[in-house]
């Protein structure tokens, strides 16, 4: 383990731990208030786990050299409100057990690589541009999956 991603894997898991202390301090009334997303905070606290974590995936196709699927931001944002009506009544242990597991999963992963390995590029059509490993973790999940954290927390005043 380099120390970048040991620092990295730290992070993440900081970040995960956050998510599931606020999960879990949840009421049902919480569960359902309405976050920026327009999306419950139950299935936005889902998508933060299911989705943002499910980044290694993506990021192991940037360390095979393989190309990310043609896909504009309009159709990730489609496919997010997708997920959201799919799992609209998502209960709390359920969303729980998915920030555990893919929590470990991400964590475990990002540990894991060595510094090249952080520096390996792929090209992100969404984007527009290259990306390095360790920036799509970053972007995907301590930047985007903390913009929907924080919509949670304004919606229940947490």
């Amino acid at each position: 383990m380099s120390d970048r991603s040991k620092k990295l894997a730290d992070r993440l898991n900081s970040f995960n731990e956050q998510v599931i202390s606020f999960v879990a301090s949840c009421t049902e009334t919480d569960w359902r208030k309405i976050g920026a997303e327009e999306w419950p905070v139950g299935v936005t606290a889902r998508h933060i786990g299911a989705n943002h974590y499910s980044a290694v995936s993506a990021a192991k196709m940037i360390l095979k050299g393989e190309k990310f699927p043609e896909m504009t931001m309009a159709q990730i944002t489609e496919n997010a409100n997708r997920h959201a009506r799919e799992h609209a009544e998502c209960s709390k242990s359920e969303v729980l057990d998915i920030l555990r597991d893919h929590g470990r999963k991400i964590v475990a992963f990002a540990g894991g690589l060595e510094d090249s390995e952080l520096d390996k590029t792929g090209y992100l059509p969404a984007l527009g541009s290259n990306i390095t490993v360790e920036q799509f973790l970053e972007t995907v999940v301590l930047q985007s999956a903390n913009e929907h954290f924080q919509s949670i927390k304004t919606a229940t005043g947490k």
